[in-house]
């Protein structure tokens, strides 16, 4: 069964259970900014990603507040300062992020309701948060409102001006390490993700050449009640059918010998290719399950 929903038939809570809960996760923009006056403003937005590196652009979006249509302080500050620092969020202050997340009344700084760090930025006025482990200064180009009614999303394209990492986030080359980031994201209702240990995984994908396709795969394999959509499309990455002399070898395979020779139990080779997936023994694998 589906459930269909109208968005001009549900209340807009309702939409937003919905669409929040089904779009995620969703990386967090921990933005700071000031107004003219200079109060200090630190709030967090989970409508944000990167959408250029050159030029190098984020967008985040501070919506309307959904029961009267009042403007979020760092929509209001952008619009009198152009300037934003978007920090990073990892787990070890999630916590903190949350709390900031508070409607504190205007002027109020949230750096000290939450007790992050405040740390001077060197291209714009906004600071940064001195426990992230990476703070991004960016000048605001272009402030798009959706709408001015309740709940409207508002788009604020900031450009990279500069970044600063932590380098206890690095790993041996001085990059990145997703690892050690231990980045969270924003699920549905009071939910979050955490990016970290057996939750993270990588999926080796052709860079030079196209991957054959789940559709060229042998008929039997398209078709098992063993492998997975997953498992397929794993496969489906290769860049070639494994060849007869690839499919031989592995059929020479003590163990796979013995496997075929007791009886061609389709759902036993199956489920080694699946094992095999699992550790990343992907030609193998294609090569046992065209085995004849």
């Amino acid at each position: 069964m589906i459930k269909t929903i109208d968005p001009k038939k549900v209340s807009q809570q309702e939409l937003h259970a919905y669409l929040l809960s089904a779009v995620a996760p969703r990386p967090i923009c921990f933005a700071s900014t000031v107004d003219k006056d200079g109060n200090v403003n630190l709030s967090p937005y989970s409508y944000f990603n990167i959408f250029s590196i050159n030029p190098p652009i984020m967008i985040f979006s501070p919506n309307r507040s959904g029961r009267d249509g009042s403007m979020k302080h760092s929509h209001q500050n952008v619009l009198e300062v152009p300037e934003v620092v978007i920090n990073i969020v990892n787990y070890p202050m999630v916590e903190q992020m949350s709390l900031a997340s508070t409607s504190y009344d205007k002027g109020v700084n949230e750096f000290v309701k939450a007790g992050f760090t405040e740390v001077p930025s060197e291209k714009v006025k906004p600071p940064r948060v001195g426990e992230a482990p990476v703070a991004i200064e960016c000048s605001v180009t272009e402030v798009i409102e959706l709408a001015d009614t309740p709940g409207a999303g508002n788009l604020i394209l900031a450009k990279v001006e500069l970044v600063h990492i932590n380098e206890a986030y690095l790993d041996k080359d001085a990059q990145l390490d997703t690892q050690k980031l231990d980045l969270v994201g924003r699920m549905g209702g009071n939910w979050y993700t955490r990016s970290s240990g057996t939750s993270l995984f990588e999926i080796p994908k052709p860079i030079r050449n196209q991957g054959i396709g789940v559709d060229q795969l042998p008929e039997k394999v398209r078709n098992s009640t063993v492998l997975t959509g997953n498992n397929l499309g794993r496969l489906g990455n290769l860049e070639a059918l494994p060849t007869q002399e690839s499919i031989d070898r592995i059929a020479a395979l003590p163990k796979i010998k013995e496997l075929l020779e007791s009886s061609m139990d389709t759902v036993k080779i199956h489920k080694l290719a699946q094992q095999w997936l699992n550790e990343n023994r992907t030609e193998e694998a294609l090569a046992l399950l065209c085995i004849q």
